[in-house]
């Protein structure tokens, strides 16, 4: 069987709301894929329009694509997970970058067409609707990570 080694990144991406006086509630950017159907964080192929693309800089972009909204990193060391899975006879090695990120703007229903949906949920929504153990892990990491 052949093996593919890619490399992926993304956003694990958090809004701000004012509820009342001071008091703020978190909510985390989630998406569904439109071919597989699952939940999971924006992310896509580093380098796959441009050769010398970061990883960061394929995050953003990800982010803008599959998430509709513009975001900045807050934690430049990423969250980083491995898994394999089968695809057309190939058996595909992928590590995917996760960085953490605020929201800066945009609306999640500007994402695009990877994405049959796109949304702000609090953190108890994310870990019932992510759909892969990878994707709940590294948002464990990035709650370890989050200072607010």
């Amino acid at each position: 069987m052949n093996v593919i080694k890619q490399t992926s990144a993304g956003g694990i991406v958090f809004k701000k709301f004012q509820i009342l006086n001071s008091k703020f509630q978190i909510q985390w950017l989630v998406c569904q894929h439109s071919q597989h159907g699952g939940w999971v964080f924006p992310k896509g192929f580093v380098g796959d329009n441009d050769p010398g693309e970061s990883a960061e800089t394929a995050a953003l972009r990800e982010t803008r694509e599959e998430g509709g909204v513009t975001a900045k990193i807050i934690n430049k060391q990423p969250i980083t997970v491995n898994y394999s899975y089968l695809w057309k006879n190939q058996q595909i090695q992928k590590t995917v970058h996760y960085f953490l990120m605020e929201y800066i703007s945009g609306d999640p229903k500007d994402h695009d067409w990877e994405m049959s949906d796109a949304k702000f949920v609090s953190e108890k929504e994310v870990v019932d609707i992510l759909t892969y153990q990878s994707d709940k892990d590294a948002f464990r990491q990035a709650l370890k990570l989050f200072k607010f």
